[in-house]
């Protein structure tokens, strides 16, 4: 008998997208931390921290798909 083969994460979905418990797919942002960070302000920088859902369905439909 043949077994199912088990899906793996993919780590890098996983690092950048969270599902809720109420089954909301959200992006956190890893707020442009990388580098040249000395010519940007402080709000600037702020502003591109935080998460936002998303809305597409086709795009969520791959993300869960990716995210056993």
């Amino acid at each position: 008998m043949k077994q199912k083969m088990k899906t793996k994460t993919h780590k890098a979905t996983a690092k950048r997208f969270k599902k809720t418990a109420s089954g909301i797919v959200k992006h956190y942002s890893q707020g442009d931390n990388s580098h040249l960070k000395a010519n940007k302000d402080r709000g600037q920088k702020a502003r591109k921290k935080g998460s936002h859902a998303l809305t597409n369905k086709g795009d969520i439909k791959k993300i869960i798909k990716l995210m056993p």
